[in-house]
């Protein structure tokens, strides 16, 4: 199928891209990268939509180290933070999830703001931000405003990025001294989307655990995390079973996601150990 747009802008600065989402009637789509828009869009997902391309400004590209935070820009391509040496350094989960997302193409392409306004469940950047404890900057007709990540992703393919908004940027906390980061994730074959995965952290106070694929959206495993604090892994598994909602599909049942979830788990604790020892 070909993909029906209503029209396409191309925005010349941020301000101009609010202004073309504003006359749309709520019909505008930002486009940045593509891949996951043009992809809906061909298969008539969406149409009719006025597209306005983002693509080209500069001041939404790019990362920075601000104080205790590192500001990413939403146009920063997917290879762009895999190879970026601060977010290596002070964010290794992004960097790490990287080298799970699709195929050499798409991470060229794909904006990590793409994929977290996308929200898809089964992707990997949503469950990072979560972990980390980032925070997403929006920008609409009424200013800026910061979302937290834990209050940005509602649903299926739902965040709370408002009409006529636009996301601009995520912060993230720099990683503290001693702090680990570990990715874990099952797919079928690799680029595909995971069955289901896992983001896990170890920090002075404790650890954050968000899972991917096993939801409608990123879960924030409290209280696997709260037994984790507590080393007691088999009551962590457990907990981790009873937070997750796992769909049931052609690629696995959901007792198999719930199952693998707990794997994941394991075998998360166990590169923690191993970059310890």
């Amino acid at each position: 199928m070909k993909a029906l747009a209503g029209g396409y802008a191309q925005a010349r600065d941020l301000r101009h891209a609010l202004d073309l989402l504003g006359q749309a009637d709520g019909m505008g789509r930002v486009l940045a990268g593509g891949q996951s828009l043009i992809a809906a869009m061909n298969m008539r997902l969406t149409s009719g939509d006025l597209l306005v391309d983002i693509s080209r400004i500069a001041e939404l590209r790019g990362v920075a180290l601000d104080g205790g935070w590192l500001r990413i820009g939403a146009l920063t391509r997917h290879a762009e933070i895999g190879r970026d040496a601060l977010i290596a350094r002070h964010a290794p989960l992004l960097t790490r999830a990287v080298g799970h997302i699709a195929h050499s193409a798409i991470r060229n392409r794909g904006t990590i703001g793409g994929s977290l306004a996308h929200a898809d469940p089964a992707a990997e950047f949503p469950a990072c931000v979560l972990a980390l404890e980032a925070v997403l900057h929006l920008d609409g007709p009424d200013g800026r405003r910061d979302v937290a990540a834990e209050d940005f992703f509602l649903g299926v393919f739902e965040t709370a990025i408002e009409e006529g908004e636009i996301l601009t940027g995520i912060s993230v906390p720099v990683a503290q001294d001693g702090e680990r980061h570990v990715l874990r994730e099952a797919a079928r074959r690799s680029g595909d989307y995971a069955l289901a995965g896992l983001c896990l952290l170890r920090r002075t106070a404790g650890h954050r655990l968000a899972a991917f694929g096993v939801g409608p959206c990123p879960i924030l495993a409290r209280g696997a995390m709260e037994k984790l604090d507590h080393g007691d892994i088999d009551g962590a598994v457990a907990a981790l079973s009873g937070e997750i909602d796992p769909p049931g599909d052609t690629q696995a049942s959901a007792a198999y996601r719930r199952h693998l979830a707990g794997v994941l788990l394991r075998r998360a604790l166990s590169d923690l150990e191993g970059e310890q020892s």
